[in-house]
């Protein structure tokens, strides 16, 4: 049991090495982006699943803070479920594709 502990743990750290390497794309990102833009780009909207909450503008935001985001809530560490289904849907390359595009942004 142990074994397989420290194999996951190891898988883990891979994964997030092999992300932390890769380089985003913010041209490959503008067909990626059409989920965000319903509510991340609208100006001091509020969702209401599963309960009502500002929903941040991404715009300007820092592509590494993005990406580790996205990579929380693909894991589960960050709690919300329609965030958790979209990020689950988005590769490695997605992901740092969209943290650049958004950083990028004004």
């Amino acid at each position: 049991m142990k074994k397989l502990f420290a194999f996951l743990a190891l898988a883990g750290v891979a994964s997030v090495a092999a992300s932390a390497d890769l380089v985003g794309n913010p041209k490959a990102a503008e067909n990626k982006v059409a989920m965000c833009i319903g509510c991340h780009g609208i100006p001091g909207y509020k969702a209401s699943f599963p309960e009502v909450y500002s929903v941040p503008m991404l715009g300007g935001q820092n592509a590494k803070y993005i990406m580790n985001a996205l990579n929380e809530y693909k894991k589960g560490d960050r709690k919300n479920p329609s965030m958790r289904g979209i990020a689950a849907g988005l590769s490695n390359q997605d992901i740092a594709d969209v943290a650049a595009y958004y950083a990028q942004q004004k």
